[in-house]
């Protein structure tokens, strides 16, 4: 499996694809290339189109060339202009815009035209056999296939039963238009594939035009070639297609486009499939599409990721030939890179325990400077406001502390970050035992940046002014699932993570965290990066975990195993 620490040192050098393309330009045989990504518009993309996404676009850009949007909208049952519609924004927001935004709808008259062809030519044929029949006289790897009887109806036939298809005569399931090519060859895409099939469907773009529709391995070669793709990127399942694609090209004499398949992108404590995604949202795992746990780029847009951070992880992946297991965490590391440098940090407190500075009077405040970004300078810095009572995580104070615990202990001292220099004295407790608030005193000499205290502590520790905090709601989203591989689970359902979601209703944030936009972006200090949710209002402040400092899954897991 590959992480962060395996790729994060690597030497650029060209991937296979762009070896061929290199070639082909050095060679003559393509003067400028054109790739294409050909999205089904039946669903939101994820993690892995983008990966494509970035391919394809990546490609073109590279080497001067040209990149489609294709719709494969052949399927009109399933497809809907809402994902269509998504699918141009998300691209858009990975920093790509289309040469051209087509639609295998655009030539679904010239595919008819060419299936006329290939019936007239003897190499189609209407066959009226069930899916079983079917099914059945194709044979097995090992035992070639059997003709049914429709494979030789003669070609004036043929052509006037598909004109009764085409003109909705018969019934959805009837009867299909299959290629005439060889029942005995070992590659089963060869043995008289299905070319069309009979839907009685309204499509989206073109309405009720059509009650014939082009199977995918008609269309899509076929769609290439009309746009002179030269080089067609498919992930690895279509490598048995290829046969086909290249004969259907052959036979009808078209521009030559070149199929080339590449891994397709997996990804531990993650399911791709759009079937299990839809499943998640249907069954009420997940609260849609856009939820942050969802591997879709919608989810990982609404949990704070950018797009350099997903361009960045695709470049990282690589173009392989194998299929592989990539470790999220090298996702996790890319975004953490990417807001490290652009994220202005703010103090917030998720679990406030209040701290009393007794020796501080009662009523002041002053304002203390701290810095919006250390590792970017052009950030500048803010003031906040420091006051007798103030807020602390309950993480950061213990009252029976183990070895080598720096933080806020009874007798310990400790730094408030830009402030200063604090020391427990008392600890308050309820009526049942439990810590209310602890009081410290504080050392007028230790303010950070004018120290002359001469006291040296360990430990340093964020805060906030009670009195000028403000409440905000914080979601805690963390891996959907508790397994590497939950797609391998004889119920993936079951390995879902109960602590993917942690709601922190009352969590305390500095005043500026009030003043933010949706998709903002910030560093809540010691914490982690967190994102402004749509869901936020000028009433109610609402951010998105995106992502811890560190990657404390690994260490977890490791303890509990």
């Amino acid at each position: 499996m590959r992480t962060e620490n395996d790729l994060s040192g690597e030497k650029e050098s060209l991937n296979f694809i762009e070896e061929i393309i290199e070639a082909d330009l050095r060679e003559g045989r393509h003067s400028v290339i054109q790739t294409r990504f050909p999205p089904e518009p039946n669903g939101y993309l994820h993690i892995g189109h983008a990966k494509s996404i970035c391919l394809n676009f990546g490609l073109a850009e590279k080497y001067n060339g040209k990149c489609n949007l294709r719709f494969d909208d052949t399927n009109p049952t399933a497809e809907e202009q809402e994902y269509v519609d998504s699918i141009i924004d998300d691209i858009r927001w990975l920093g790509f815009e289309p040469d051209q935004i087509l639609f295998t709808s655009d030539y679904f008259q010239q595919l008819y035209d060419w299936s006329l062809q290939l019936i007239r030519d003897g190499k189609a044929y209407v066959d009226f056999s069930t899916p079983e029949e079917i099914a059945k006289s194709k044979g097995t790897p090992t035992v070639p296939g059997t003709p049914t009887k429709y494979r030789d109806t003669a070609p004036e036939e043929n052509l006037a039963i598909f004109e009764r298809m085409k003109n909705g005569e018969f019934p959805d399931g009837h009867c299909v238009l299959r290629a005439k090519i060889d029942l005995a060859s070992p590659n089963m895409h060869m043995r008289d594939p299905y070319l069309y099939r009979i839907k009685h469907a309204h499509h989206h773009r073109t309405g009720d035009t059509w009650c014939v529709y082009p199977m995918y391995d008609w269309a899509h070669g076929q769609s290439d070639s009309i746009e002179h793709i030269t080089h067609s990127i498919c992930t690895l399942e279509f490598v048995p297609h290829r046969e086909l694609y290249d004969w259907l090209i052959t036979q009808l004499g078209i521009f030559p486009s070149k199929q080339y398949e590449f891994a397709r992108l997996n990804l531990n404590y993650t399911v791709m499939s759009k079937r299990k995604l839809l499943q998640l949202v249907r069954e009420g795992n997940v609260r849609g599409w856009d939820d942050p746990r969802m591997p879709t780029i919608r989810g990982l847009r609404r949990r704070g990721y950018t797009p350099e951070s997903l361009r960045e992880f695709a470049r990282r992946v690589g173009v392989a030939k194998r299929d592989n297991i990539i470790d999220v965490s090298l996702l996790e590391f890319c975004i953490r890179e990417d807001l490290n440098k652009r994220a202005l940090r703010r103090f917030a407190v998720l679990n406030p325990l209040k701290v009393v500075i007794t020796n501080y009077p009662d009523g002041k405040v002053e304002w203390l400077e701290t810095e919006n970004n250390p590792e970017d300078p052009d950030a500048g810095t803010r003031q906040l406001p420091f006051s007798r009572e103030l807020y602390i995580e309950q993480d950061d104070f213990m009252e029976n502390p183990p070895p080598k615990y720096f933080r806020l202990s009874p007798g310990g001292m400790v730094r408030l970050k830009s402030a200063f220099i604090i020391q427990c004295t008392d600890v308050v407790k309820d009526a049942g035992g439990s810590i209310k608030e602890i009081h410290c005193t504080y050392v007028p000499e230790s303010r950070s940046g004018q120290d002359t205290s001469g006291l040296k502590v360990k430990g340093v520790i964020h805060w906030l002014s009670a009195a000028h905090a403000r409440d905000a709601e914080v979601r805690l989203y963390d891996r959907l699932f508790t397994v590497e591989d939950p797609a391998a689970e004889e119920d993936f359902k079951q390995v879902i993570n109960a602590d993917s979601l942690e709601v922190i209703s009352q969590a305390k944030i500095e005043p500026a965290l009030t003043e933010t936009s949706e998709g903002e972006r910030y560093q809540f200090t010691r914490l982690g990066y967190f994102v402004v949710d749509p869901e936020a209002t000028a009433e109610k402040t609402v951010f998105n975990r995106t992502v811890t400092l560190r990657d404390t899954w690994a260490k977890e897991m490791k303890k509990q195993s």
